[in-house]
């Protein structure tokens, strides 16, 4: 892949338990690009992004993409931790250096920098969103990959979250969102998992 596409489709389509759940996606998307995908309960959305993950093998047709960091509905918190601590552990994680002094000041910008030292567990799940959010920022990935990242969030925060992704893809990067809820934030494309047709099986 060409380092002027983030994102390429090409026939992808998913399956489960043995049933295709959309039918076949083809898309090319450009650096700065961000994805959102559309689709009803169950239409395959959650299992598109674990597919982009690398986190389900169940697929056909091919894509590309760069590495990316995935935010499923479970967080991954761990709720003896502190958001500074929680955050450090994902660093090393994605083999990446913790850079504090950036954590803090998004925390800051986020409204939760009083909480930095708390243990997760004590933090509301709108919280716990804010120390997602933080996380996707320093990962450094050029893809991210999010699924219902506005659950949970006050309007304040939905703004926040808005602002973030905007300026990811200002800055080169791409996301791909499974919402309910649309976003706000230029150069955004909109993909729509329909049903497959009848006789698709494999």
């Amino acid at each position: 892949m060409t380092d002027a596409l983030t994102l390429q489709f090409d026939s992808l389509a998913c399956q489960r338990d043995g049933r295709a759940l959309f039918a076949e996606l083809n898309l090319t998307a450009p650096a700065g690009t961000c994805v959102e995908l559309l689709g009803a309960n169950g239409a395959g959305k959650s299992t598109l992004l674990r597919t982009l993950a690398g986190l389900h093998s169940q697929y056909q047709g091919t894509f590309q993409s760069p590495p990316a960091v995935y935010q499923g509905h479970r967080l991954g918190l761990d709720e003896l931790l502190t958001p500074l601590e929680n955050l450090a552990w994902f660093a090393g994680l994605e083999s990446c250096v913790f850079d504090q002094t950036k954590a803090l000041a998004l925390a800051a910008r986020l409204g939760i920098l009083a909480l930095a030292h708390t243990p997760c567990g004590k933090l509301s799940a709108g919280q716990q969103r804010r120390v997602a959010m933080i996380r996707w920022v320093l990962s450094g990935r050029r893809l991210w990959l999010l699924d219902e990242p506005l659950t949970a969030l006050d309007t304040h925060a939905q703004a926040w979250l808005n602002e973030i992704i905007a300026e990811h893809c200002q800055s080169g990067g791409s996301v791909v969102c499974a919402t309910h809820t649309d976003l706000s934030v230029p150069l955004k494309t909109v993909l729509n998992l329909r049903p497959p047709p009848e006789q698709a099986s494999w």
